[in-house]
């Protein structure tokens, strides 16, 4: 049970972002700052889908194994820097989509292929050099079998969960907010300028519906996988670790499973991208 269950996260995580790989990838219109931010993400949770889940559904089913060691450590390594890339790149989309909705005007100047380019590389440098950190901190890290955020170093520890969750948490949070406030407001400017219905609160109305909804999935999703993991693994390490390492792992495999989700979220609310799944899947690709 638990391999199939294992197994079908992980395929289905692997499937999601490879469409959304493909899809940017092969289609000249999503070749855009934007998308490539997709992109990064995209590649990060795939990564996810073919090491870290495969190799801790390994652990967990056959903890004894002879390459038992190897595959922690590949794991753990791998866990950290998909996780946090994984994470700063849903925090990047949430800033250059706060720049298309409240500076449109602006937005082709601040956001460009250029600053696109910067922050996936800090996305991805960042938790290389957090995890050469870890090791000069923890030099039995390399013999031992636990998560990055179960660190016995404390400070290092927080510093790593502030960095990598809280601080990104407040900015999506942020972010996303201020663009619901400043989608409602054009909304209700549009419709009073265009008098396109009889009913104007009827239009508004939906408008706000429609934005409020996909912004709160898109918060509520990122908090709902990562918020559990990262307060009881704070909360273990100041407490003298009173909560059981089972339970941080089933928060954890929580946490992973915002990588099978992110394509859902982040390509299935667009148009384009429905269109563009539709051309893959149904084979129209290659005619």
């Amino acid at each position: 049970l638990l391999c199939a269950i294992f197994g079908l996260l992980s395929v289905t995580t692997v499937c999601g972002n490879l469409l959304v790989i493909t899809s940017v990838i092969y289609f000249r219109q999503l070749h855009t700052p934007t998308h490539y931010l997709i992109l990064s993400l995209a590649v990060a949770d795939l990564l996810v889908g073919v090491i870290v889940l495969p190799f801790s559904a390994i652990l967990i089913v056959d903890p004894c194994m002879y390459l038992q060691a190897f595959i922690c450590q590949v794991r753990n390594r791998c866990d950290m820097f998909l996780g946090a890339t994984s994470i700063l790149n849903l925090c990047c989309i949430s800033v250059d989509r706060y720049h298309a909705v409240c500076q449109p005007l602006k937005y082709r100047m601040i956001i460009n292929v250029r600053v696109t380019v910067g922050m996936i590389l800090v996305s991805w440098c960042l938790p290389v050099l957090i995890g050469i950190g870890l090791s000069a901190n923890d030099p039995k890290f390399q013999k031992k079998c636990h998560f990055f955020f179960q660190n016995p170093n404390l400070l290092f520890l927080l510093l790593s969960v502030v960095g990598f969750f809280y601080v990104p948490a407040v900015i999506i949070l942020t972010t996303y907010l201020k663009i619901l406030i400043v989608a409602q407001r054009q909304a209700r400017a549009i419709e009073n300028a265009a008098c396109l219905s009889r009913k104007p609160g009827e239009r508004i109305s939906k408008t706000q519906s429609k934005a409020t909804r996909t912004l709160m999935v898109v918060i509520g999703i990122f908090l709902l996988c990562w918020t559990p993991f990262c307060f009881c693994t704070t909360f273990n390490s100041l407490s003298n670790k009173t909560i059981p390492f089972n339970v941080i792992d089933a928060f954890k495999w929580i946490g992973w499973s915002n990588s099978m989700l992110n394509p859902f979220v982040y390509a299935f609310f667009y148009s384009w991208f429905r269109s563009a799944f539709r051309m893959i899947i149904s084979g129209q690709i290659f005619q």
